[in-house]
């Protein structure tokens, strides 16, 4: 993805808002009974006047209106805004969420930190998708094509035999807010080899997920070709997820001699 991607492509449409005449009350119990939602824009019509945060319902009186308390200096950002411009705001200013309004001040989405982290990632795994794609055309001397889809965690076949389970504490944690990168999987004749995201793999697979967004690696030909990559997996028995190893002791060298000059003591 070049580098010109737009807030508008990343922007959630589908914005939950408050009217400025809604008291503190009512806006407060939808905070705490949504999932994830710390304030809401306050709109009249598609109009934004206004943003409402948790923090600005804190030491307001239950039967205030929201107009009385909402912030209405509004930091936004535009559609045709470059998301790498949306990213320094946000860094800047310490804002987690900024409307998206048009040219006549409607709201039409709204982009947080967790959407510009998404557009970095998005950006960054097609680069290793390129390489991998010109080492296998170079190697091997055969015509490959990239596709973007689904892939059930079932079907894929591991090259990789072992994880670590601290590091699958991080892969759940951006499973479970929309910050994975794709898997990258080789389709070779049929077989579909896990080139790349064997942590995120067993992170899903903990959680239940069956399955992942992936970029997907076409080798030319039905038959495929042979790749070293799936002869290891062979000798080590690897044919699906289950047979990947989940390591528990392995820690970091700084945390084990911590830990024994803890004991010393």
């Amino acid at each position: 993805m070049a580098d010109n991607a737009t807030v508008e492509e990343y922007m959630t449409r589908d914005v939950a808002t408050v009217s400025p005449e809604d008291s503190v009350a009512e806006v407060a119990r939808r905070i705490v009974e949504s999932e994830g939602h710390t304030g809401f824009p306050v709109t009249d019509g598609r109009q934004v006047e206004g943003f409402i945060s948790a923090r600005d319902l804190l030491l307001a009186d239950d039967d205030a209106l929201i107009f009385t308390v909402m912030t209405e200096d509004l930091v936004v950002a535009h559609p045709e805004m470059k998301i790498n411009d949306a990213a320094r705001v946000i860094l800047r200013s310490g804002i987690q969420k900024l409307p998206v309004v048009d040219d006549a001040g409607n709201l039409v989405g709204i982009i947080s930190n967790t959407d510009v982290i998404r557009s970095q990632i998005e950006r960054a795994t097609p680069k290793k998708v390129g390489k991998l794609m010109q080492t296998l055309e170079e190697i091997h001397d055969v015509e490959v094509d990239e596709e973007r889809r689904q892939v059930k965690l079932e079907n894929l076949t591991p090259t990789q035999a072992r994880v670590y389970a601290d590091e699958l504490q991080g892969r759940s944690y951006e499973l479970e807010h929309g910050l994975a990168e794709p898997l990258v999987v080789i389709d070779n004749g049929g077989t579909l080899l896990l080139a790349d995201g064997h942590h995120r793999v067993m992170a899903a697979n903990r959680l239940d997920i069956e399955e992942m967004d992936a970029y997907v690696i076409v080798i030319d030909g039905d038959d495929g070709i042979e790749l070293g990559m799936e002869r290891t997996a062979e000798k080590e028995g690897l044919d699906s997820i289950d047979d990947i190893a989940v390591v528990d002791y392995a820690r970091h060298p700084l945390i084990e001699t911590t830990e024994r000059l803890q004991e010393q003591r």
